[in-house]
């Protein structure tokens, strides 16, 4: 399970922002919202919240926190491959005296029982800090610490606790790796064990996930749990059907250029893609059968989301989207979010974590009051990000949605509405 993140000096995010999942000493929703995670010990917090759904207006650095969350995983994950690359961060650019400090990435999760902290700082061109911290027996274990030295050079620490290879993954880590990454590589059980969950239990999109993931999930897994969920979502579907084809120039439209067309082939021809059908069912004639592409946004979004969510809850994964609302009825961004907080079917403890301008499930029917957190850009584009609990709203009271339109809680769009008014009368002049 998640349990922080902290990022500073990235993108819009100049200062550090902080998203913490500890659960506060409100008792709403407890039984269906926080989880207590399973601890090898049991000092610590006492719980997580399920989900944390984050609102600001456009251009606030949303979607760059959640950004940074995928960067920080694709670094963890490949640093060690990307011989001859550079490191993907990018700096707080509106101040010039940010635009050449390092980048900070900081991380506290739960893997197996033991509570870890990870993080690291880095340019472009090299990571300078690196440390890994575990909780194992309930007090503070120094695993690693790596920091850059001014000749250039690297000084490593490590604690007793980690086994292994030390000294060979030392030598083996490039400047523009991550120490993580490379001794998980070359077979340290500890280390990737850590490395695993930012691989196997963290999935992130800012884009939007393909339907590739569901496809493949109704192959590998279980096409009805898929087909439960789309009928759950009231689409009106009635069946689901995967079907693997050849890839070939027939599927390429007819007024393609032939120089594109034999450059897709090249890379295309003859491996397998898949498509699916969808059967409605209709209440006086026998079902009628469509491929995807002819159906709303809306279906093809919520059928893409399906595998990623249903996948999650089976095995406990932590999911961080941005814009779930795009292209969905709000009763459906309800739905999506209400399957972390049900008992039944999130027994393993996934989290969601979401932006979002949906303001209809904005209210204490479905968050508890530390779920909500805000983003908000300042006059030099800086973005802030800070939690509704700091507005102290009264429980079970308020009307979180009218509050946060009215601007109570900031994070919303100035609009001045004059100036529009004046020039519609230059133009109709």
């Amino acid at each position: 399970m998640l349990v922080e993140f902290a990022v500073t000096n990235y993108r819009s995010i100049k200062e550090e922002a902080r998203l913490s999942l500890v659960a506060g000493t409100g008792r709403e929703h407890s039984e269906t919202n926080v989880a207590t995670p399973e601890l090898s010990v049991s000092k610590g917090f006492e719980g997580l919240v399920l989900s944390a759904a984050i609102y600001g207006a456009n251009a606030a650095g949303k979607s760059n926190l959640l950004r940074a969350v995928k960067t920080m995983q694709n670094i963890v994950i490949l640093s060690h491959r990307m011989i001859d690359e550079p490191l993907p961060v990018l700096p707080f650019l509106f101040d010039p005296s940010t635009s050449n400090k390092l980048t900070t990435f900081d991380l506290t999760c739960i893997v197996e029982g033991v509570r870890y902290q990870y993080g690291f700082s880095a340019t472009r061109s090299e990571v300078h800090e690196e440390w890994l911290y575990a909780w194992p027996l309930g007090r503070t274990q120094m695993w690693f610490e790596r920091n850059r030295t001014e000749s250039g050079d690297y000084s490593f620490k490590f604690g007793d606790k980690l086994m292994g290879d030390r000294e060979v993954w030392r030598r083996a880590t490039r400047p523009n790796a991550l120490f993580l990454s490379t001794a998980a590589a070359l077979n340290s059980a500890q280390l990737k064990s850590v490395w695993g969950w930012f691989r196997n239990r963290l999935s992130v999109t800012v884009g939007g996930w393909s339907n590739e993931f569901t496809l493949d999930y109704c192959d590998d897994l279980d096409k009805s749990g898929v087909v439960g969920f789309l009928n759950a979502a009231d689409l009106g579907i009635g069946d689901l059907r995967v079907i693997t084809e050849t890839f070939s120039a027939e599927m390429l439209p007819e007024d393609m250029p032939s120089s594109i067309k034999e450059d897709i082939l090249k890379d295309l021809g003859g491996t397998h893609i898949k498509r699916a059908r969808i059967s409605h069912k209709l209440a006086n004639s026998p079902p009628v059968e469509l491929d995807l592409e002819e159906e709303s946004d809306g279906t093809q979004k919520i059928l893409a989301l399906a595998g990623p969510w249903l996948d999650a809850l089976e095995k406990g994964k932590v999911i961080v989207i941005d814009e779930l609302h795009e292209n969905l009825h709000p009763a459906l961004v309800r739905f999506l979010v209400e399957q972390f907080h049900d008992p039944k079917l999130n027994t393993k403890g996934a989290q969601l974590i979401f932006s979002t301008h949906d303001t209809s499930v904005l209210n204490q029917e479905v968050f508890r009051r530390d779920q909500v957190w805000f983003c908000e850009r300042d006059r030099n584009l800086a973005t802030s990000l800070f939690p509704l609990t700091d507005f102290r709203p009264r429980k079970g009271r308020e009307n979180l949605e009218r509050a946060y339109l009215e601007g109570r809680y900031g994070a919303v769009p100035y609009v001045p509405r004059r100036p529009l008014r004046r020039a519609r009368m230059r133009a109709i002049q």
